[in-house]
Parts: C-alpha cells; structure tokens; sequence
C-alpha cells in the first residue's frame, strides 16, 4: 500500500509495508526540484535514516534497475 500527497514543495510518496511479518518500517519518499529524498525510521537507534539523491543519480538508478550485472555511463540526451 502506498500514499501520495503533494505539498507546498514537494511530492510525498509513502511506501507502507504490509501483509506477513516481518514487516519493515514505512519508507517517505519525497520528490523535490533538485534532489529526492528517502526516510525510514529505524527503531533501533530510534532515529529516521535519511538518504538524498541527486536528479542525475535518481535517473541512473531508474536506468539501472532494467540492465544486466555490469559498469555504465548514461549518456546526455536531448531535452526538448
């Protein structure tokens, strides 16, 4: 199950992890201009563990997940 909102500056999606256990804490995505953003609390340091990706390393992690085991380098496109 998943949510949606959209704020003032960002688009936050939330993954809720259900069905058999063990479960795994929620994990936030938030979708800024210049960068995206992962959270998941972690309740064995009772912090929320926050991971920031850059648009450029959002795409080649797009990319990446319909290739084979390999090294790659996305190349420039033209965006019209």
């Amino acid at each position: 199950m998943f949510t949606i909102e959209h704020d003032f500056d960002a688009t936050v999606v939330t993954l809720i992890d259900e069905g058999n256990t063990p479960l795994q804490e929620d994990v936030t995505i938030n979708a800024f201009e210049d960068c995206v953003t992962l959270e998941q609390y972690d309740a064995r340091l009772d912090t929320v563990q926050k991971i920031t990706f850059s648009l450029s390393q959002l795409e080649e992690l797009a990319a990446a997940l319909d290739l084979p085991e390999g090294v790659y380098k996305l190349r420039p496109t033209d965006k019209e």
